[in-house]
């Protein structure tokens, strides 16, 4: 495998990925607010639990740019004929904001995983990463193979198309124009977020490479013109405001009906904000089960399991859209934030507990559902102990009969 010849956490990942999800029952749940253990040498050669658990595989990137690259190989191995993705996009590492708006282009029909450059240059990372990933070209975007997103550099020998803007509010509305067009009509519904509060916005990027629905911005003193103008553009949407009113005040809803309906999702901490944006369904499901069928529907309403979870820390704001394609694949599933990588915030560990533990009756295991969840970042963002926690609750477990 040439490409695990180059980085070696990325080719390790490669392997992780093929036993994720193996058998046996974890029975202790770990709690602690320290880092865990360094490993042994032993250990590190083998690559686990670090890499995976039964449960869990993490993309252990130094930082958001090699994570970016993991990611767009977990979800397109680019091996064999069918693996390679269309198109990939470049987002910019100085303008999060832009980044986080870029998710929404691995949204059908685009299907773009997020890669990340600085204006100079390619990272060694995004260049080998490119190579590998051979996009195909996109029949939605005329045979484009790269989608540069602001000020990134130019990538020779692919064909590309440019989204540009001066400065995060206008690069946004200009994201959301290229995927309404590659799109032929706007989202009913948009994600409105902080310009200047990253942590809470970071639970966009998944829904936005899920649901095709665009993220733009907002000041907590106001609404830019580029968002009104891309409102009006998208036709009287669905409005959803992510975060509370200490980051977007209500104020700001107030100006935002002139342009749609809106409706506040969040809670008080980036956490628990995550969380809140995890469980809501609009309209509300009548029964939990079934919130996943509702057609015409805005939210991820994950109040069952058998589904995936990214684990981000807030402090890496960069991470939510190198890893927002994980929430349009495979397990598919949101993204949440935590205040620190060294211990679960309870918000998070309840959500785990109240709706994510499968169980299984007489059955056996074999005829329950399964979750799989994703850690972004190596063990300095987001601990070993959290992991192997994190791979406790999403176990299977019998249910006790009465």
């Amino acid at each position: 495998m040439r490409w695990c010849m180059w980085s070696s956490w990325i080719g390790l990942l490669c392997a992780c990925v093929a036993v994720a999800g193996c058998g046996g029952a974890t029975t202790l749940i770990v709690r602690t607010t320290t880092p865990a253990p360094a490993q042994s040498s032993a250990d590190a050669d083998i690559g686990f639990p670090v890499l995976a658990t039964k449960n869990t595989t993490r993309v252990s990137g130094e930082d958001p740019i090699t994570d970016a690259a993991g990611v767009a190989r977990a979800v397109y191995p680019s091996v064999v004929p069918g693996t390679h993705p269309p198109v990939v996009t470049v987002a910019p590492t100085d303008d999060w904001q832009a980044a986080i708006a870029a998710s929404v282009l691995m949204s059908t029909p685009i299907r773009a995983p997020v890669l990340l450059s600085g204006p100079a240059r390619l990272p060694v990372v995004t260049s080998r990463a490119l190579s590998v990933l051979a996009p195909t070209g996109s029949g939605a975007l005329a045979g484009v193979k790269v989608i540069r997103v602001g000020d990134v550099p130019a990538v020779k020998g692919l064909r590309s198309a440019a989204i540009s803007g001066n400065g995060p509010y206008v690069l946004a509305a200009a994201i959301d124009r290229y995927a309404t067009a590659a799109a032929g009509k706007p989202s009913p519904d948009v994600v409105i977020a902080s310009a200047e509060d990253p942590a809470y916005a970071m639970p966009a990027a998944g829904w936005a490479a899920e649901s095709g629905d665009p993220v733009l911005f907002v000041s907590s003193t106001g609404v830019p013109a580029a968002t009104v103008e891309a409102l009006q553009s998208d036709q009287h949407p669905h409005i959803y405001v992510l975060g509370p009113a200490s980051v977007i005040p209500d104020s700001v809803l107030t100006q935002l009906r002139s342009y749609g309906t809106v409706t506040r999702v969040g809670a008080q901490d980036p956490a628990a904000n995550s969380v809140a944006f995890a469980i809501y369904r609009d309209p509300p499901c009548v029964v939990d089960q079934a919130c996943a069928h509702v057609p015409n529907s805005f939210g991820w309403a994950m109040r069952s399991p058998g589904h995936g979870y990214t684990l981000l820390n807030a402090e890496r704001p960069l991470d939510a859209a190198a890893s927002a394609a994980l929430s349009a694949s495979g397990s598919y599933g949101p993204q949440l934030v935590l205040d620190s990588g060294n211990a679960l915030p309870s918000s998070v560990l309840n959500f785990f507990l109240s709706y994510a533990t499968p169980g299984y009756t007489q059955e056996g295991p074999t005829a329950a559902v399964y979750n799989h969840g994703w850690v972004i970042g190596d063990p300095s963002i987001i601990s070993v102990s959290v992991q192997a926690e994190m791979d406790s609750l999403l176990e299977v477990t019998p249910v006790p009969q009465k």
